[in-house]
């Protein structure tokens, strides 16, 4: 394969086919090359390998039964966004309406969320995270950050510096990748 073939071009687009940046094993042919799409892929292996291995260290240390993925990250919506609807939440999750209403009546058969009538459009569901599910992602977010806390107090002053100056860049390097 010649090493045209795997080169990001502008908008994220290899040959006319979406390019996709994977955190598992993004490896092309430019890898070893300096730029912008090298330091991207290092990055993304970077963070998803501590999101992984976060995650493991997390589930290992947990005396719950792990949420799975879907219904984790619906509850952390809804968190963040309590009230919100359930077309609302399809729509920022990109899943179909039938998968969230699916999800959302796992979530309050376990008591996690609760699911109120829109006072303006009494059709409408409004979601909340129930107080049991309030305590379980509090619970989960405390062993999250003593875990990870107890790791970057292994590292040396200056990593840990490092990272702690690397967060603002992060969260604006999310941003640019939202708004494409």
């Amino acid at each position: 394969m010649d090493s045209t073939a795997c080169r990001a071009e502008p908008g994220f687009r290899v040959r006319g086919l979406p390019y996709i940046v994977s955190s598992v094993n993004d490896v092309y042919a430019e890898d070893t090359a300096a730029g912008p799409a090298a330091t991207a892929s290092e990055l993304l292996t970077a963070i998803g390998a501590v999101r992984r291995t976060a995650r493991r260290a997390v589930q290992q240390a947990w005396d719950q039964e792990p949420l799975p993925p879907a219904r984790s990250e619906l509850l952390r919506l809804v968190a963040r966004r309590p009230g919100i609807t359930v077309a609302e939440a399809a729509h920022e999750l990109h899943l179909a309406q039938n998968t969230i209403s699916t999800l959302v009546s796992k979530l309050a058969a376990e008591h996690l969320l609760d699911r109120g009538t829109d006072t303006a459009d009494r059709r409408a569901v409004r979601l909340t995270v129930a107080p049991a599910g309030r305590a379980r992602l509090a619970g989960y977010r405390d062993l999250r950050a003593e875990l990870a806390g107890r790791a970057l107090s292994g590292l040396t002053t200056d990593d840990q510096q490092a990272l702690a100056a690397a967060v603002p860049a992060l969260h604006r390097l999310a941003g640019q990748l939202e708004a494409r």
